[in-house]
């Protein structure tokens, strides 16, 4: 029952947004992520914006960073926020991936699912999403990387625990749903986040799942 209403959810969504053409594309590893520890704490267009920067004055490859100078990467990307503390992740996960990697995160392609994403957080400042993106979009491995909107959404259509954590929501998700469909959930999950189910007020007399809604908020 709880996995044909999950599906139900998922037709509907596919009917109000598309999936974007970058996200289907060949992505480099390494550069996606740079780019997804750019985007922590702000907004994409800010992180983009970054990215395009480091992209004007270096290569972006582990041998580039792991040599920039601190002060020159903080300089590059800070209008992404938190600068400081991303130049050092930066550099520190670009000399690993050199040291113990042949500067490559090619092994996301080859070992299994569990294998490739225990590795991944073993490197610094990566964590859950940022691994799971990384295998996601680049590997397309069955996984489903849990950001702000996807753990909102999850819990409010009841397709999570209120209280799980992220490996909660993450288990949660890929229990209802085929590992052919992470990537549509992910993305899917997003839009809708950000178009109906927002943070604070809920757009619920128009949305487009708010029949199959546990959370739904009816007008008085």
């Amino acid at each position: 029952m709880q996995k044909r209403r999950a599906e139900e959810i998922l037709n509907r969504l596919r009917d109000n947004f598309s999936v974007q053409e970058w996200a289907s594309g060949n992505r480099d590893p390494y550069q996606t992520l740079i780019l997804t520890v750019l985007s922590q704490a702000t907004t994409d267009t800010n992180s983009a914006r970054a990215f395009r920067n480091l992209q004007k004055r270096f290569l972006v490859t582990p041998d580039a960073l792991s040599k920039a100078e601190t002060e020159e990467l903080e300089d590059i990307i800070r209008v992404g926020g938190l600068y400081r503390n991303k130049a050092r992740v930066i550099k520190a996960v670009s000399s690993m991936i050199l040291e113990q990697h042949n500067g490559s995160l090619d092994f996301i392609y080859s070992l299994p699912f569990e294998e490739a994403r225990k590795t991944l957080l073993e490197l610094p400042g990566v964590g859950p999403k940022t691994a799971d993106i990384v295998l996601l979009f680049c590997a397309n491995k069955p996984t489903i990387p849990v950001d702000t909107h996807v753990n909102r959404v999850s819990k409010r259509l009841g397709l999570a625990p209120l209280k799980a954590d992220y490996e909660g929501v993450r288990n949660g998700l890929e229990s209802l749903y085929s590992p052919e469909d992470s990537l549509t959930v992910h993305l899917m999950f997003i839009s809708h986040g950000r178009k109906f189910c927002k943070a604070r007020k809920p757009l619920c007399k128009v949305c487009p799942v708010n029949a199959l809604c546990p959370s739904r908020q009816t007008e008085k």
